[in-house]
């Protein structure tokens, strides 16, 4: 069996974690107020998130937000790819 790379593992996670963050923003920016709160809403089970949504986000919080998801991806990856190889079968 073949192991995980931990490095690039935590990259490709982190990575698709801030692609979803952007494609989220992109939602946000471009489709209707109501037709947004219905797309999260139905993502969520129906929890409403009309609430909680914040619209006047400045642009330096969604980039720190990029960079948190990105990290927070990277971690759970990291994680994933280490306790895959823990279970691994040793080559020696």
């Amino acid at each position: 069996m073949h192991t995980l790379s931990i490095r690039r593992f935590g990259f490709a996670l982190g990575a698709v974690s801030a692609l979803l963050y952007l494609g989220c923003m992109f939602v946000m920016l471009t489709v209707p107020k109501q037709a947004v709160i219905r797309f999260f809403n139905s993502l969520m089970h129906g929890v409403d998130v009309a609430p909680i949504i914040r619209w006047d986000m400045p642009w330096w919080e969604a980039i720190i937000g990029v960079l948190e998801i990105f990290i927070l991806g990277w971690f759970v990856g990291a994680a994933v790819a280490m306790f895959y190889n823990l279970g691994t079968p040793s080559t020696d």
